[in-house]
């Protein structure tokens, strides 16, 4: 099984922010590929389903967690125990404030670079995991940013959202078939990013 988790904060209030891009990016996988209603369980809301791979059908858990950003680790380390998973059965999409705009990469690990969110998981498994990491770009002052994440993504952006978020829906057979560059590339080639990195650092 592979656990697909999408950071975001619960309720109304943050569904549009740009620290809910995580969530946005699951609701249009579940979507796409036809998966069950999203439930309680794990602390989150969760949606079960499968995706065709070349090698035959992998089952799939989505979880978008309920306890907030800052505390998600506490939900994705209850559905890895349920499960029984490892990090190497983990991938979290997140907003990314070291990369431009409409930019996606996928990263093997590495540090948390101040994302609280990643901050708590990492906290509660022993071992990394893989991250979807989807630019939405820096404010340029840090005193800034706490307002900028938990602000509405504009109209004028909204366009490369809706194409990103569907190539990693389209693309996600790849991903769960271990096959990671070719992911990567298919994102990349059906949703070119409109900018240009501000900073790919940890």
């Amino acid at each position: 099984m592979l656990l697909a988790v999408g950071l975001g904060n619960p309720g109304a209030k943050y569904a549009h922010n740009r620290h809910n891009l995580g969530f946005m990016t699951l609701d249009t996988i579940a979507r796409t590929h036809g998966f069950a209603p999203w439930r309680a369980r794990f602390s989150g809301l969760a949606s079960e389903g499968s995706v065709e791979t070349a090698s035959g059908p992998k089952k799939i858990l989505l979880l978008k967690p309920q306890t907030f950003y800052n505390e998600s680790g506490r939900a994705v380390s209850e559905a890895m125990r349920f499960y029984k998973l490892t990090p190497d059965d983990l991938v979290v999409f997140h907003d990314e404030l070291d990369l431009a705009p409409g930019k996606f990469r996928l990263k093997p690990g590495g540090g948390h670079a101040g994302n609280n969110g990643l901050r708590s998981i990492k906290s509660h498994l022993d071992g990394d995991f893989r991250r979807g990491r989807i630019g939405i770009g820096h404010p340029g002052d840090k005193a800034r940013v706490t307002g900028y994440v938990l602000s509405d993504i504009p109209k004028a952006e909204q366009g490369w959202v809706d194409d990103l978020t569907d190539a990693i829906a389209r693309s996600f057979d790849l991903l769960a078939s271990g096959d990671f560059d070719a992911f990567q590339t298919k994102v990349t080639h059906l949703a070119p990013a409109p900018g240009k990195d501000t900073n790919e650092g940890d």
